[in-house]
C-alpha cells in the first residue's frame, strides 16, 4: 500500500503535555478522519506535519519525502491547509487574495479558485473584515483547494458552517479524493460528518493514539451494552473499555462485539457512533 502521509512515532514535548509516539498511516486517495477531545494532541499533530514546531523525535513522510522538521517548497506547494482561524487580513478582498496567492503559489489557478468562490457563494464586494465565520472557513478552503495539492489537512473546516453547506462541502472533498492521487486528513468534532465521508478513523486522547484503522472496522469492532448495574459486573474485563453508570442501569463500551456475543449470546448490543467511543473513553465527560 502507498501512503501519501507515513508519520513514525511522534513525539514532542511541552511542559505540560506530550504527544507521544504518534504513528499515522494514510493512504493515498483516501480521507483520514482525526478525532479526539480538545487538548488531545491533534492539533500538535498537524502542526508537526507542517513544520510549525519542532518534534523531539520521529519521522513525518509526504509522499515518500523526508519533511521531518523541514519540508522542500515543492512539497509545501502540494499540501493544502485549512486551520480553524481565518489566516487573511481584515481589509483584504476576494481580488486581492487571489493576486497574494498568485505570487506566492507556481501552481495557483485563479480559475479554479474563483469557481469555488462562486460555488460557496463567497462575497467579493466585502472585505474579509465583514465576512460570517463560515464565509472565512470557506475562503479558507477555497485558497486551499486553488493551488493543486496532493494532500489537503483540515482543522475544523466544516466549524460554523450550515448543514446544506456542510454537506456541499462534504461533496467537495468526495470530488477530491476520486482519481485516487489526492488524500485529506480531516480534523474535526463533528463526527457524523466524519461517519459519511471517511474511510479511515484516527481517535487520539492525552497525545497518545487509541486506534488508527478503517471506519468500517471500527464502527463493527465496537458496541455498546445497556443493562441493569447488577448485570453488569458479569462481564469479562477484557471486553470492557469503560462503562458510564446511573442509579438504575449501566451502559458499557465493548470491544470485539462478534467475541462478546459468542461469549454472552443472551446480551443486547446496539451500534455505536464515533461520538459515542469518544464519550466512553472521556469517561463520559462532555466532548466538544
Amino acid at each position: 500500500m502507498e501512503y501519501c502521509l507515513d508519520i513514525n512515532n511522534l513525539t514532542k514535548n511541552y511542559p505540560n503535555f506530550t504527544l507521544n509516539n504518534v504513528s499515522i498511516q494514510i493512504p493515498k486517495g483516501t480521507i483520514m478522519g482525526f478525532i479526539g477531545e480538545n487538548g488531545a494532541g491533534k492539533t500538535t499533530t498537524i502542526k508537526s506535519i507542517l513544520n510549525m514546531v519542532n518534534i523531539d523525535s520521529g519521522t513525518i513522510f509526504f509522499n515518500g519525502h523526508d519533511i521531518t522538521n523541514s519540508a522542500t517548497s515543492k512539497d509545501r506547494e502540494e499540501i493544502g491547509v485549512v486551520l480553524d482561524e481565518c489566516c487573511f487580513h481584515d481589509a483584504l478582498r476576494v481580488k486581492d487574495i487571489n493576486l497574494i496567492m498568485k505570487n506566492i503559489y507556481k501552481n495557483w489557478d485563479s480559475t479554479i479558485f474563483h469557481s469555488y468562490i462562486d460555488q460557496f457563494h463567497i462575497p467579493t464586494n466585502k472585505t474579509v473584515k465583514q465576512f460570517s465565520k463560515g464565509n472565512k472557513m470557506k475562503l479558507n478552503l477555497a485558497v486551499a483547494l486553488s493551488h493543486h495539492p496532493k494532500l489537503l489537512i483540515l482543522d475544523e473546516a466544516t466549524s460554523g458552517l450550515d448543514p446544506v453547506i456542510r454537506s456541499q462541502i462534504l461533496d467537495v472533498f468526495l470530488d477530491f479524493i476520486q482519481d485516487e492521487e489526492h488524500t485529506i486528513l480531516l480534523s474535526s468534532h463533528i463526527t457524523t460528518d466524519l461517519e459519511k465521508i471517511c474511510d479511515y478513523i484516527t481517535f487520539i486522547q492525552d497525545g497518545q493514539i487509541v486506534f488508527s484503522q478503517t471506519k468500517d472496522d471500527v464502527l463493527e469492532r465496537y458496541g455498546i451494552v445497556h443493562c441493569t448495574n447488577k448485570e453488569a459486573g458479569q462481564f469479562s474485563p477484557s471486553f470492557v473499555i469503560n462503562q458510564l453508570t446511573n442509579a438504575f442501569n449501566t451502559s458499557i463500551l465493548i470491544n470485539d462485539k462478534h467475541a462478546f456475543l459468542r461469549q454472552y449470546p443472551s446480551a443486547m448490543v446496539e451500534d455505536v457512533t464515533l461520538e459515542q467511543i469518544m464519550l466512553f473513553y472521556s469517561g463520559g465527560k462532555q466532548s466538544c
